[in-house]
């Protein structure tokens, strides 16, 4: 079957030199890393992106991970980028993972945040029936999306995040702009582990929150398989959104990495 390429949105500071290119994870974009690039770009070129069905990229049916991997591939490929740095977030992680398994020569040193190559469990359900409901009933403002979000979601700040997403429609009302239905009818894939054969073996990075649980002692193992030359770091009193609770330790772990 011919995988259909999606030609992705994306943030490009220019500059000489390899770039680093960001993914983000579920539900996230490109615009989720503006203060970050705006200190990366002051030393180096970088490119943001939005993946498929999220941002202001196209959208598609199929969320797995060797289908996203090929539209970051194509979207280099276009660029003109034979290597570059490679950071992802959560579903992001997995997709660079997966682009560093299948593709290695492009990627020069890869960044993994607070995600294993593992299946995880489902834990969306309560996001999935708060975005329905808010496509139900569409607000005319963030504040009416928030209340009836907070029948799902208890946590202010997941609230928040959710509702970048939010654009307003036609009739001046607030709409998803994510590909809602093509991300919950494939969320199996996005659970699961991701695509490709063998390890990575160029130098790696895992940072993980130490109020998470994404990243545990227990998967190392799982890590250490998948990422042989994988350094572990932990951000203390983070959780899963690491880059955006810490963002300063999340710089300088990044720095002494990419640095070295």
């Amino acid at each position: 079957m011919t995988r259909q390429i999606v030609e992705l949105h994306h943030v490009d500071t220019g500059g000489a030199g390899r770039p680093l290119v960001v993914l983000h994870g579920l539900f996230g974009s490109a615009d989720n890393w503006r203060s970050h690039i705006k200190r990366w770009q002051e030393s180096r070129r970088v490119i943001a992106v939005d993946l498929r069905n999220h941002g202001k990229s196209p959208h598609q049916s199929g969320m797995g991970y060797a289908a996203q991997a090929a539209d970051v591939d194509a979207l280099l490929d276009r660029l003109a980028i034979d290597s570059c740095d490679l950071l992802g977030h959560s579903m992001g992680g997995k997709v660079a993972i997966t682009l560093a398994r299948q593709s290695p020569e492009r990627v020069a040193r890869l960044i993994v945040a607070d995600i294993a190559p593992i299946a995880y469990e489902h834990g969306h359900e309560a996001i999935f029936k708060a975005m329905r409901a808010v496509e139900r009933q569409p607000p005319a403002d963030r504040k009416e999306a928030d209340r009836i979000m907070s029948g799902f979601v208890e946590t202010p700040a997941i609230r928040q995040f959710l509702a970048t997403n939010l654009i307003r429609g036609e009739n001046a009302t607030l709409i998803w702009r994510v590909g809602l239905d093509e991300i919950e009818d494939d969320y199996a894939h996005i659970v699961a582990v991701p695509d490709g054969s063998g390890a990575y073996t160029g130098p790696t990075l895992v940072l993980r929150g130490g109020r998470s649980d994404y990243v545990g002692d227990d998967v190392l193992p799982a890590v250490e398989s998948v990422l042989p030359e994988a350094r572990i770091e932990t951000i203390s009193d983070a959780g899963h959104w690491l880059h955006a609770e810490q963002p300063e330790a999340f710089q300088e772990a990044l720095a002494r990495f990419l640095t070295a």
